[in-house]
């Protein structure tokens, strides 16, 4: 793979390589518009897959939070078309790495050596590259590390590039009001914490130690002494990265025990630590040789508060839901509702709100849930293609709900499509014992 000598760091940089991407994207719509006159039947298939192309093309040498917006998209399968999830699941784990000089300076600047100094062997390139940072194989005293080195100026990127991506992000999720600003503060917040390895060095041990209990999940050891801001050394451990073991995984028992170990973990974080792992992507799991599920990535950790968490998981409740008095008074707790809505809005948000949680909130409601079930995926999918075509819901201020929604419904998203992918048949209650 291509390696890369330099990552445009400056803001105009950054935002000519956007704008050359928009350009191309333009040329894509009025290639198809062209073709579409020519044959009305012509779908989107095709426009899809060049427009795919050239934004992943795109973002993938800018690295950093616009590379990583890519990536929270491809999780979300249920609304993003398949063209772009494919494409944009790369940014997950392969993406164009850093030259061995860059790497070679970086090391220098944060750990005062060259990783030859340190290290007994290094891999000059990166075993794995992906949004925010690389990973690098390397060996000392017969122990095997892996090594991730964050990019140069990532996080000093950050602010500028979702200055650019803004107005895209308002159209697209018709963001609108005085208020919008803390959905984006959120999001900034979110991936400066990313860019804290000390942070993520910190979180990686903390929660290793504190779900260590769960069964058939391991973490690696993680290592302060060859860490730094910008450099986290951990153990090495070989395995496939979970979107490689269920795409020939046939044996339902296996993709069950490891969906149960990854519903454990997220619902122990959830109620019993009040914060979770908001980053549940195929890049951030690996499935070892005896089959055991390996969590490897902790830079994106979500506190739940109180306020927040009781009326969120209260609405998981029937007896909640299917009280129309009860519903309407969490949702103005969770800022869903406001007191400046319209009768049509309350009307036309509460309806809207009660679909999606009735079937959103179903795991929940059953002691075992299988999450190999098409036809819950297909109505979720469903009803993401409604959402979309809702001309009424485009008029409407789309501006809802607390900013803890962002990475807790992102979460869920996640989990339950990492769920879906492992075919896995679940105890919804199994994370219980752990906490008694």
């Amino acid at each position: 793979m291509k390696t890369l000598d330099k990552i445009p760091t400056g803001k105009i940089e950054r935002a000519s390589q956007l704008v050359k991407t928009g350009f191309k994207v333009g040329g894509n719509y009025v290639a198809y518009y062209g073709k579409k006159m020519v044959n009305p039947t012509l779908n989107r298939d095709k426009l899809n897959e060049n427009n795919a192309e050239d934004i992943y093309d795109g973002l993938k040498n800018l690295k950093g939070s616009a590379l990583k917006v890519a990536q929270m998209l491809s999780m979300d399968k249920s609304i993003m078309p398949q063209a772009y999830v494919e494409k944009f699941s790369l940014s997950q784990f392969s993406v164009p790495p850093l030259s061995a000089p860059l790497v070679r300076k970086t090391f220098k600047k944060y750990l005062g050596k060259f990783p030859e100094e340190i290290y007994d062997s290094f891999t000059p390139d990166a075993m794995n590259a992906a949004s925010i940072g690389q990973v690098h194989k390397a060996t000392k005293d017969g122990e095997k590390f892996a090594v991730k080195i964050q990019y140069p100026g990532v996080a000093e990127s950050i602010s500028s590039d979702l200055a650019l991506v803004k107005p895209f992000a308002t159209r697209m999720f018709n963001i609108k009001g005085k208020d919008s600003d803390k959905y984006f503060k959120e999001v900034e917040n979110k991936l400066l914490e990313e860019t804290d390895y000390l942070l993520e060095l910190k979180q990686s041990i903390e929660i290793s130690e504190w779900c260590g209990e769960i069964q058939n999940l391991r973490f690696p050891k993680y290592y302060p002494e060859l860490s730094s801001e910008k450099i986290l050394t951990m153990e090495w451990i070989d395995g496939e990265h979970l979107s490689e073991f269920t795409s020939h995984n046939e044996d339902r028992s296996k993709g069950d025990k490891i969906g149960q170990a990854m519903w454990d973990f997220y619902m122990y974080q959830m109620h019993h630590l009040k914060q979770v792992h908001a980053d549940p992507h195929p890049g951030n799991f690996l499935i070892d040789k005896d089959g055991i599920l390996v969590a490897i990535d902790f830079g994106c950790i979500k506190h739940v508060p109180n306020e927040f968490y009781v009326p969120y998981f209260e609405l998981a409740k029937p007896e909640i839901i299917n009280n129309p008095k009860l519903f309407n008074a969490k949702l103005y707790e969770l800022e869903i509702l406001r007191l400046d809505d319209t009768k049509e809005e309350v009307v036309y948000f509460t309806k809207i709100f009660y679909d999606l949680l009735s079937l959103f909130t179903k795991p929940f409601h059953e002691d075992f849930f299988d999450f190999s079930d098409e036809v819950f995926f297909g109505k979720i999918a469903q009803m993401g293609e409604d959402f979309a075509k809702d001309t009424q819901l485009r008029k409407m201020n789309g501006n809802r709900g607390s900013k803890h929604f962002l990475y807790i419904n992102r979460t869920f998203f996640g989990l339950y499509n990492l769920l879906h992918d492992l075919k896995a048949r679940i105890d919804t209650k199994s994370f219980e014992k752990y906490i008694s």
